[in-house]
């Protein structure tokens, strides 16, 4: 069995699969599988692939299936992964060669969940930013969670997280629908894990280009994404609450995230498309999950019992 397995959807990115490929058989730890989930892509990337294959000393499956977005492909890459752990790795983003090695300590502890940093980076490599968070050693998921989701603007990317395998199909988590599949999932995966750990290793590098940014200019796909947005947060609270080995205290904590997450949503909304997303925020009676402790958290509950648009302006 490897120690990892390395799961990779790809759709349409032939121009960054060999580097992101690149990266892994640079890494100074090399006890891992690589699972290639083919979305679907119209593009090259299969023959890109296939001829990187040929020459490439990785343990590399390369999987086809109908396109059916990010998350689905995920799905697909976990129920036929082999190793004690899973990365996730998106094909247009790559790894510092040193990254898993930093990890590997943690990995022979048994650790659930190991958290490390990204950075976002230019097509010259050339560092944006790095985003840093909360460091620190093991601990409950629920004593980790309650340091990340108020300090930590950048809790939910899967592909910053190793999991133990066994931990993730054990829990049936699963990636829904085509938005946000980090955002309706990381939550509830850190809150189940007994035993997790946030690490100061940079090694993730996000890929910043100019069909990043054009691709954020597409309204219709802001107002699925937020479609998305309400059916995470309807999925959460369904859950939830069966989670019997969770504080009450720790399910408010999850269930107030995932209301000023969503909240905030409407900003990228406009017109008669806000006035009906605000309109489920209500008949959600989302304002029941912010349990106030001073005057600005009962402000805020009043606000967004009352009047979604002026929490917004105020928050």
């Amino acid at each position: 069995m490897p120690k990892m397995s390395v799961i990779i959807p790809v759709y349409n990115t032939e121009k960054y699969i060999e580097k992101c490929l690149e990266s892994l058989a640079g890494q100074t730890m090399q006890d891992f599988e690589v699972i290639i989930v083919n979305d679907g892509s119209t593009d090259n990337s299969k023959k890109v692939i296939k001829d990187y294959m040929k020459n490439s000393n990785l343990d590399i499956r390369y999987l086809e299936k109908e396109n059916g977005g990010l998350a689905s492909a995920r799905n697909y890459g976990v129920e036929r992964a082999l190793g004690k752990y899973i990365s996730f790795l998106d094909s247009d983003d790559y790894l510092d060669k040193d990254l898993y090695k930093n990890l590997e300590k943690y990995m022979d502890e048994n650790i659930d969940l190991i958290k490390f940093k990204m950075k976002t980076v230019d097509e010259k490599e050339n560092v944006i930013e790095k985003l840093y968070g909360p460091v620190f050693e093991v601990c409950s998921g629920e004593e980790g969670y309650k340091r990340l989701c108020t300090t930590d603007k950048y809790m939910d990317p899967a592909c910053i997280y190793l999991y133990r395998r066994e931990f993730f199909v054990e829990n049936n988590f699963k990636y829904k629908l085509r938005y946000h599949e980090d955002f309706g999932l990381t939550s509830l995966i850190i809150i189940q894990a007994k035993t997790f750990v946030s690490t100061e290793s940079f090694g993730y590098n996000y890929l910043q280009t100019g069909e990043s940014l054009t691709r954020g200019k597409d309204y219709k796909k802001d107002v699925d994404r937020a479609k998305d947005m309400l059916a995470h947060y309807d999925n959460m609270i369904t859950l939830i609450d069966a989670y019997y080995n969770i504080s009450d205290e720790t399910k408010d904590l999850v269930k107030r995230y995932y209301t000023n997450s969503v909240v905030l949503k409407a900003d990228t909304l406009k017109g008669e498309d806000k006035k009906r997303y605000i309109k489920e925020i209500k008949d959600r009676f989302m304002y029941r999950n912010i349990k106030p402790e001073n005057l600005k958290q009962k402000v805020k509950r009043m606000l967004l019992k009352y009047n979604v648009s002026l929490y917004l302006k105020m928050r």
